[in-house]
C-alpha cells in the first residue's frame, strides 16, 4: 500500500490550514518530561483473575443473558470489586482510571435492585452530553427484551421531547447532565423525592466544570434514606467533602494503576508552529494509524482542523460545545463504526467517552493541565491493550 506523503508544495496554497494563532504562555507550567513514557509494559505476568464471576452475583437471567451477549468474559478489576457492595445497597466510591469498565460496574447492579424492587428510580449525573449519551446507549444494551425504561436528559437536544418521554414513560432510569437536569426539576417535569439511588460519575470533572454546586443541589433534594454512588478518577478535597456529606460509610475501591497506563507509548513531537498541519496529516498517512482522536484547544481550532484534514482526503469529523447535540452523536457514531478513521475534539466533549479500538491519541494543542492530558490518552489502550499518545510541543 502506497502512503502518501505531504510536504511545503501540498500546504501552500492554503498556507493557515489547522494552524490557529498561538497562544503564548498556554500549559508552560507542565513538563515536557511527563508527556514522554516509552517504556510500554504490557502485562503478560500480571493476568488479573477475578474473585467473582458475574453468576456468583445471582443476577436476573435476562441480565446476565445481555452481559454474555455483550461479550463480557469475566468482571473487570472495579466491575469485580463493586458490584457486590452496590447489590447490597451499600454507598460505594469508586477511584478508578479511564477504561475500567467502571459504568457496567454501577448499571449491572442498579438494573437488578430495579428488577428486584419495580417502584425503585435510579438517577444518574455525568458532565457532557456525550457521556449521558453513551450511558444511555449501556443501559439499552444491557436491559434488551427486559421492561425496564431510561430517559437520557441533556441540552443541546430536545426538551419538549424528553418532557413527553418523562410523561408518558415510568422512566426507572434517567441519565443527564446538571443544568438539563434542574431545568427540568424546576419545571416540576422531575421530583427527585421519588428516586431512591443517585450516581455521580465523573465527579472531578463536574467540578472542573462548575458544577459543585449543581451537585449537592440534586443530592439534597433526595430523600433522606438513599443509595448514593460517586465515581471519579481522582479525588480533590471539594469532592471529598461531598462524599462525607451526602454518603454513609461508604465503601471506597481504588483500582488506579498510577496517573497515565503503563501500556500506553507516550511521546513527544517538536514541530514549527508553521508544519504543524504537515506533520499532523504525514503521521495520519500512515499504516498504523487506523483510528485516531486528535485533541484541540479551542471549539474552533478544533472545527478549523477537522475541516482541513478532510479537505486532505482524511475521513475526519468533530466534536465540541458549539456543535448540535445531534450532530455531535453522529459523529462519535460514525468514528466507533470505523466510518471515519479520525475524530478531533475538545477535552470537554471527549471527556469520559469509552470508543473501542482507538490507536493513536494525538495532543494537537498542549492540554491546559496534566489532569486533562491524563484524561486525554486515557481513550487509548483500553482493557490493558497497547495504545500510542503523541504530543506536540512548538
Amino acid at each position: 500500500m502506497t502512503t502518501r506523503h505531504f510536504d511545503r508544495q501540498s500546504f501552500r496554497k492554503h498556507s493557515s490550514y489547522g494552524v490557529p494563532k498561538r497562544r503564548p504562555g498556554f500549559a508552560q507550567h507542565i513538563s515536557v518530561e511527563r508527556f514522554i513514557n516509552k517504556t510500554v509494559i504490557t502485562k503478560t505476568a500480571e493476568v488479573f483473575v477475578p474473585a467473582h464471576q458475574f453468576q456468583d452475583f445471582k443476577l436476573d437471567q435476562r441480565l446476565l443473558a445481555n452481559i454474555i451477549n455483550k461479550g463480557y468474559k469475566a468482571p473487570t478489576p472495579i466491575q469485580d470489586k463493586i458490584i457486590d457492595s452496590v447489590l447490597q445497597g451499600l454507598d460505594v466510591v469508586g477511584i478508578a482510571n479511564t477504561g475500567m469498565g467502571k459504568t457496567g460496574a454501577f448499571l449491572i447492579p442498579l438494573i437488578q435492585k430495579v428488577l428486584q424492587s419495580p417502584q425503585e428510580k435510579v438517577l444518574v449525573v455525568v458532565p457532557t452530553r456525550e457521556l449521558a449519551a453513551q450511558i444511555n446507549q449501556e443501559f439499552k444494551s444491557f436491559t434488551r427484551s427486559i421492561n425496564l425504561f431510561s430517559v437520557c436528559c441533556v441540552g443541546g437536544a430536545s426538551i419538549g421531547r424528553q418532557i413527553s418521554e418523562l410523561k408518558n414513560y415510568r422512566s426507572h432510569f434517567i441519565i443527564g447532565t446538571p443544568g438539563r437536569l434542574k431545568d427540568l426539576i424546576q419545571r416540576k417535569f422531575i421530583n427527585l423525592a421519588q428516586f431512591g439511588t443517585i450516581v455521580l460519575d465523573e465527579a472531578d470533572r463536574m467540578l472542573d466544570m462548575g458544577f459543585v454546586a449543581d451537585m449537592r443541589y440534586l443530592m439534597g433534594l433526595m430523600p433522606a434514606k438513599r443509595h448514593a454512588l460517586c465515581f471519579s478518577a481522582t479525588m480533590p478535597r471539594e469532592i471529598a467533602l461531598l462524599v462525607n456529606e451526602f454518603l454513609k460509610k461508604p465503601v471506597t475501591v481504588s483500582v488506579k494503576t498510577g496517573d497515565t497506563p503503563e501500556n500506553i507509548y507516550q511521546d513527544i513531537i517538536r514541530v514549527s508552529h508553521s508544519e504543524k498541519i504537515m506533520t499532523l496529516c504525514n503521521l495520519l498517512a500512515k499504516d498504523e494509524f487506523r483510528k485516531v482522536l486528535i485533541f484541540g484547544r479551542t471549539k474552533h481550532g478544533v472545527e478549523r482542523l477537522s475541516k482541513n484534514l478532510s479537505h486532505y482526503g482524511f475521513k475526519a469529523d468533530s466534536i465540541h460545545g458549539d456543535k448540535n447535540y445531534a450532530s455531535r452523536i453522529k459523529a462519535l457514531e460514525l468514528f466507533k463504526q470505523d466510518s471515519i478513521t479520525v475524530l478531533v475534539a475538545t477535552d470537554v466533549a471527549a471527556r469520559g467517552l469509552d470508543i473501542p479500538d482507538v490507536s493513536h491519541v494525538i495532543n494537537y494543542d498542549v492540554p491546559a493541565t496534566y489532569d486533562d492530558y491524563v484524561h486525554r490518552i486515557g481513550r487509548t489502550g483500553r482493557i490493558n491493550k497497547r495504545g500510542v499518545a503523541l504530543t506536540f510541543i512548538e
